[in-house]
């Protein structure tokens, strides 16, 4: 008996199928580079080369923006969870979402501190780097 039987198709209700939605490696890694360029990269601020994203400029909005965003970052650590990523590596994830929710949250300071410190970004490179070394066919070459 075959110990692997291949899986059934399920029928697919949008009749193609969308990128980044299963549950493979390469799925998942989609997910969050997409995530990571809508929170910190999605937007450019005017007149400047300077990138920007949700995470910034929901955290002009007093708690609710943090939280939203502090939301979607945890996303990205329960991801990196199940994609297997170390105990020690996902505490390192969460803090560096922790320091961006807590010190995000201080009016005015957090305002300029969201611009700086890129914690989706960091995020995103723990998991890369793992991805990278666990699974080598999800690698993408950046052209």
């Amino acid at each position: 008996m075959d110990p692997d039987p291949a899986p059934t198709a399920r029928p697919r209700p949008l009749g193609f199928e969308m990128p980044g939605l299963g549950t493979d490696a390469a799925a998942v890694r989609q997910r969050l580079e997409a995530v990571e360029r809508l929170l910190e990269r999605s937007l450019t601020v005017p007149g400047t080369r300077y990138p920007i994203g949700l995470d910034a400029i929901a955290g002009l909005i007093p708690v609710l923006g943090d939280l939203i965003t502090a939301a979607m970052g945890a996303w990205l650590v329960w991801e990196a969870r199940n994609l297997g990523l170390p105990r020690w590596q996902l505490w390192r994830m969460a803090a560096n979402v922790g320091i961006d929710t807590a010190i995000g949250a201080v009016p005015v300071v957090g305002d300029v501190f969201d611009f700086a410190f890129r914690s989706n970004s960091k995020n995103l490179r723990i998991v890369k780097r793992h991805l990278d070394k666990h699974h080598p066919a999800t690698r993408v070459i950046d052209g």
